[in-house]
């Protein structure tokens, strides 16, 4: 392994992850993403901006036997999300694309993605940090991208700032994506949430609904029991 990296483990061991030393690394927000995702055994799920991997190996971790594509514009992150794969013995075809020129792909039963959080402004000095995290494609262009091979009734999930959960709405249903959930996701009881999933359907029609949140800490800083059946045991969400 190159010393540039290192091998941490997610869901308990499950997923083996190289990713960078220095720059964005993974945190808890793929694995949560990657639980919301309804997939089913042997479905085709897309995820767009990958990064080294974490959420397709959360989810191929949960459901067997998945077509797994996943886009990455960076070329060495996307090199480092194929080593992950194959530790994984995970079958994904990687593809480095800046997500406005993806080549047409077959149709998906669900598409995800944890986008950059922010639009551009105070940034980190790490470049590989700051990329990651302040967006160079506005969010409507995001959905777009991930809407536009799904099939019909097939889901589009983010994880997002609580903040930009109406952006994220508008541009699921400017997307022709409805019946629109909203998860929040609690620091610890009675906090505000900080950060949010939300997830629609292709060509969906049934009403909106705000599901129950997840609680992720105790007031002692312990993981919740809910938050941990899902961080550690691969549990679904939602």
């Amino acid at each position: 392994m190159s010393d540039d990296l290192t091998e941490d483990a997610l869901l308990a061991g499950r997923v083996r992850l190289l990713q960078p030393r220095q720059g964005f690394r993974a945190a808890i927000d793929p694995v949560l993403l990657a639980a919301f995702v309804p997939a089913r055994e042997g479905q085709a799920v897309l995820e767009l901006g990958c990064g080294t991997g974490p959420g397709f190996l959360c989810l191929a971790a949960r459901v067997a036997q998945l077509a797994v594509t996943a886009v990455e514009a960076d070329p060495q992150v996307a090199a480092i999300a194929r080593r992950n794969a194959a530790l994984n013995g995970v079958a994904a075809e990687i593809l480095t694309a800046d997500l406005r020129d993806i080549a047409p792909l077959p149709p998906q039963h669900h598409a995800f993605a944890n986008p950059p959080y922010w639009t551009r402004g105070t940034a980190s000095p790490l470049a590989a940090r700051r990329q990651a995290a302040h967006e160079e494609a506005p969010l409507a262009d995001w959905v777009c991208a991930m809407a536009r091979p799904l099939r019909h009734l097939g889901t589009l999930s983010l994880v997002l700032p609580a903040a930009r959960f109406a952006e994220a709405a508008a541009a699921l249903r400017a997307a022709g994506c409805g019946a629109v959930r909203l998860l929040p996701l609690w620091p610890r009881a009675g906090d505000p949430a900080k950060r949010i999933l939300i997830q629609a359907r292709r060509g969906g029609r049934g009403a909106d609904a705000v599901l129950p949140g997840l609680v992720l800490h105790q007031a002692d800083g312990r993981l919740a029991p809910a938050a941990e059946a899902i961080l550690r045991e691969a549990a679904a969400l939602g």
